[in-house]
């Protein structure tokens, strides 16, 4: 199995981080002014966009065949939505490391992620 992706993931992240710092300094997280159900629907949102673009494709559900037939990265692309996501599931994670911030240090089993190889996804 090929496994290019990984020489991707740091400019991946950096870009959404650049990305994510540009928009919150004209929004000033207008995506919290909700709340949790707030940002929750943000997410579903997403998510439900996502389903719908791919839900018309042949064959259905199969993000990457929609991805290579549009990969412009465009606003209303899967790949735009794909982005947006984890640019909003990125900004749900930091807002509650802030709000933890009191209570946990970074080197504290918060930070650190579960894989479904050490069973961590079902903690």
């Amino acid at each position: 199995m090929n496994m290019d992706h990984l020489n991707y993931l740091s400019s991946v992240a950096t870009n959404d981080v650049d990305h994510i710092r540009n928009r919150e300094a004209t929004y000033k997280g207008s995506w919290k002014k909700r709340g949790g159900i707030g940002a929750f629907m943000m997410l579903a949102r997403k998510w439900d966009r996502l389903e719908s673009i791919l839900a018309g494709n042949n064959p259905q559900y199969d993000i990457f065949t929609a991805i290579e037939m549009d990969h412009s990265g465009k606003d209303g692309s899967v790949l735009a939505e794909v982005r947006d996501l984890r640019q909003y599931l990125l900004l749900v994670e930091a807002e509650m490391l802030a709000r933890w911030r009191h209570v946990k240090k970074p080197e504290d089993d918060l930070f650190v992620a579960g894989t479904p190889d050490d069973g961590g996804h079902h903690e």
